[in-house]
């Protein structure tokens, strides 16, 4: 099947990309270089749903919301693995224990372990999260931490002034929600092409820290808490948050109308007009 879909990208005249130039300037600049046939390729992004909603009428009807808006600026780290990401008994464990260890107020959405990286993709589950936390963990933490189960806003907690990080999975939504609101990234990936992400993201944008599995792959607690506090409150993470403040103008100016992704979707659509 996945030769058959890569062999078809030869027979269709363009192929529209959910990024923009400034984020991928030079994979964009490579598939224009001579040797694809006639493909074209036309990043028309960021497309995500930051922006669609009003946000004091969100904050009402969240408690979340409410809660990050008590905190201070750039202090909340926000920890989800997306819509399909899950983590074993063991992980669970020691992110419970690295985000006690970091000391730093978190966010994050609670799904219950498996051994399968995708889980939540493949089965539905009705046991209470909570249920698998450390004993103790949500007493001891409950002036800092906010657990949540299963599901929450993404776009409108990442918008609040509180957030100052994301440890994320590094799924392409997730990625582009955070570069659009400006919140630097510590790198989680767990499966597809997260990993590759997790690379671009932490080795050549410089705004994200990865936390790598050891040979029994795991995530030490000692580890997490480490990159943790390094994104928040190091200066590491101070350079990375002005670095993502640069890509969210970026991002923000691809979509004006003189903006670079929009005089792509203007060359594109004088293109269909052509071939009417």
């Amino acid at each position: 099947m996945f030769l058959q879909r890569a062999k078809s990208m030869y027979f269709v005249d363009g192929i529209l990309i959910n990024s923009f130039f400034e984020l991928e300037s030079n994979a964009i600049k490579a598939l224009e270089q001579k040797g694809y046939g006639k493909v074209s390729f036309f990043p028309v992004g960021p497309i995500t749903q930051i922006g669609s909603s009003n946000n004091d009428d969100v904050a009402d009807e969240f408690e979340c919301l409410k809660w990050l808006k008590k905190q201070p600026q750039n202090s909340v780290l926000y920890v989800s693995f997306g819509s399909g990401g899950t983590l074993s008994q063991r992980q669970i464990n020691e992110l419970a224990f690295g985000l006690e260890l970091s000391g730093q107020r978190f966010i994050w959405v609670l799904r219950a372990p498996s051994d399968s990286v995708s889980a939540a993709y493949l089965e539905a589950t009705n046991e209470d999260p909570l249920n698998f936390l450390p004993k103790g963990f949500v007493e001891r933490t409950k002036e800092k931490g906010l657990i949540l189960s299963s599901w929450a806003p993404q776009v409108e907690i990442l918008k609040q002034n509180s957030v100052g990080g994301f440890l994320s999975h590094c799924g392409w939504n997730s990625i582009l929600e955070s570069i659009q609101v400006g919140v630097p990234i510590v790198a989680w990936p767990l499966f597809a092409e997260q990993a590759m992400n997790a690379v671009m993201l932490s080795e050549d944008l410089e705004v994200a820290i990865r936390l790598k599995y050891e040979d029994d792959e795991i995530v030490e607690k000692e580890k997490i808490a480490k990159v943790i506090k390094c994104v928040m409150e190091g200066e590491e993470g101070k350079g990375m948050r002005e670095r993502m403040k640069s890509l969210k103008d970026s991002a923000a100016n691809a979509l004006k109308d003189d903006g670079s992704s929009i005089q792509t979707l203007a060359h594109l659509a004088s293109q269909w007009n052509l071939g009417k």
